[in-house]
């Protein structure tokens, strides 16, 4: 089953499973929706999602407001993700690594990567790959390796603003620039298309990933996100 929307009253959701368990489902809220409001919406989202057989759910990364809706309707924490801020203002460093555009048939060499680079919980899978190609009106998606793919990122802009969706190395070429130079060319591509800043988040374990961000000029903005979990056995 692939991701489908939900709606509920003024509602819209994107649900459908995670990575590919049968047991539980994704939910997050549409782009398109405003802040939720309604815990009814959210326990109506999982209702339905009951009667398609699942048996837990797991959230999309959520703002305080609709997090706090959705712990309402009975979700818990289950992991706080660290949100991260660039100006793009001063120099970027050069990058000693030739990056190219990621082409259809890489997508396998890329969710290969994602799932050595991460533990099995935050595995993109190819559901999750597609939305974060289209969480965005323009999007660039580039990948360091020829013909083996040795790490990528996909960054988005929306307006003026930028967000870096995803980013994962092989955890056999760490420590080799590869995932600097990832960055670097997400910053470049959303300031020559004069981006007003650029957002990612990222766990708070993920102290490698938080130092190479700071490293780069990305500041910690006050604000977290959320994880969110749901058990029906509760």
């Amino acid at each position: 089953m692939t991701r489908r929307s939900f709606i509920v009253g003024h509602d819209r959701f994107v649900v459908g499973p995670w990575h590919d368990d049968p047991t539980t489902a994704y939910v997050s809220v549409a782009p398109s929706s405003s802040v939720l409001t309604s815990r009814a919406s959210v326990e109506r989202c999982l209702e339905q999602l009951q009667r398609d057989g699942y048996r837990g759910a797991v959230t999309a990364a959520l703002r305080p407001n609709d997090a706090y809706v959705f712990g309402l309707a009975g979700f818990a924490l289950h992991e706080r993700l660290h949100v991260l801020r660039h100006d793009l203002t001063g120099d970027l460093p050069a990058s000693p690594h030739d990056l190219r555009r990621a082409r259809r048939r890489d997508r396998q060499h890329v969710l290969s990567v994602d799932r050595l680079a991460f533990e099995s919980f935050w595995h993109l899978g190819p559901d999750g790959l597609d939305e974060a190609l289209n969480a965005t009106s323009s999007v660039r998606f580039r990948v360091v390796g020829e013909p083996a793919v040795l790490g990528y990122a996909v960054c988005g802009r929306a307006l003026d603003i930028g967000y870096l969706q995803r980013l994962a190395v092989h955890p056999d070429h760490l420590r080799r620039g590869i995932g600097a130079a990832l960055v670097v060319d997400s910053l470049r591509w959303l300031r020559r298309r004069r981006g007003r800043m650029m957002l990612v988040n990222t766990q708070e374990s993920n102290t490698g990933a938080l130092a190479l961000y700071q490293r780069l000029g990305f500041t910690m903005e006050p604000e977290h996100l959320t994880v969110l979990a749901w058990d029906a056995a509760g």
